[in-house]
């Protein structure tokens, strides 16, 4: 087992609850932090009628949006203090079609560097205690220095 990385922020999730409570489109379809720690992030929203397309599964947009904004918290907590990260790249399988009470995802850095974070999310359907793994993204986050 590898030991937990470090991060350069000494109140990362204080960083990362900031990143979730600003951002308002996060906010608007329900996406809420679960936990975090040096490189990895967890999230959860609950679903409802607004979230599903018409075939009555959860929306390619929606779950990209969960794993990406998660992808992006994890990275968060690897780079210096002041810097942010923006998404670059990401590529995102759908494995099968999304039903259920919830979404919840766990995302982990891959790779840490100066200036791109390499980071990668699962994104699981939940029906009570049952999780069924539903899509998954990579991602590459470029690293923004402060002004």
């Amino acid at each position: 087992m590898q030991p937990e990385p470090t991060s350069f922020n000494p109140d990362i999730k204080a960083a990362v609850a900031r990143g979730f409570a600003e951002a308002p489109f996060v906010n608007d379809i329900g996406i809420v932090l679960l936990d975090c720690g040096p490189g990895w992030c967890e999230s959860s929203m609950m679903l409802a009628a607004r979230h599903l397309q018409h075939t009555g599964v959860v929306h390619a947009g929606v779950q990209t949006t969960l794993a990406d904004h998660t992808a992006g918290s994890a990275a968060i907590t690897m780079v210096p203090l002041g810097h942010h990260v923006l998404t670059a790249e990401f590529k995102l399988n759908l494995l099968r079609a999304a039903r259920g009470e919830t979404l919840w995802c766990r995302a982990q850095v891959l790779k840490a560097g100066r200036t791109i974070v390499v980071a990668e999310s699962e994104v699981y359907a939940q029906e009570g205690a049952a999780r069924v793994l539903v899509s998954k993204l990579t991602a590459t986050l470029a690293v923004i220095s402060p002004k």
